[in-house]
């Protein structure tokens, strides 16, 4: 019997013993390399190959008014497409907690950068005054256009409805939001 458990403690101490082997085999081997420059170009935003902050992004084109559109606006749409592409990183509930980004309940007239404890990258930090429904609209359509620097990764929403119909289920979750 005790011949039996010695050949299972020492198999058991051999593959331990290869793993530690093949992992320090493989730390010589295999050397990690940072690319000089990103190999994904998300939007118009570009590193400059020196490292630091991005370049800026041209001049953003004339988006159309969204009051009109928030109107026919449908929210219950809005809601759908906000939780299909918002909700890995943000909440909507009434004190939600904050994620990879701030909690939404309440955005609409509340000043940029405000949710307290959310640390806002500087370039959302320089926006003054509060979430409109046009400042929205000109966010949604691309994070990078409108605070070059952000931290969202967000490519942005490109069609105007859907921006409208996601602006129309924020001000209904927004308590006391003023009407377009």
């Amino acid at each position: 019997m005790s011949l039996e458990l010695n050949k299972a403690f020492a198999g058991i101490l051999t593959a331990g013993i290869a793993f530690m082997v093949t992992g320090i085999v493989a730390g010589n081997v295999v050397h990690s390399h940072m690319p000089e420059k990103s190999a994904i170009q998300i939007g118009d935003v570009a590193a400059p190959a020196g490292g630091g902050a991005p370049a800026p992004a041209a001049a953003p084109a004339a988006l159309e008014p969204i009051g009109p559109l928030l109107a026919n606006a449908n929210p219950a749409n809005g809601e759908r497409l906000a939780k299909a592409q918002c909700s890995a990183c943000h909440t909507f509930t009434d004190g939600g907690r904050a994620g990879v980004g701030p909690n939404l309940h309440g955005v609409v007239g509340r000043p940029h950068a405000s949710v307290e404890g959310f640390a806002y990258s500087a370039a959302l930090k320089a926006h003054e005054g509060p979430w409109t429904y046009d400042e929205l609209n000109a966010w949604l359509v691309k994070p990078a256009t409108y605070a070059p620097g952000t931290k969202m990764a967000f490519a942005g929403i490109s069609n105007t409805q859907q921006r409208a119909d996601v602006i129309a289920y924020l001000r209904s979750i927004t308590p006391g939001a003023p009407n377009p």
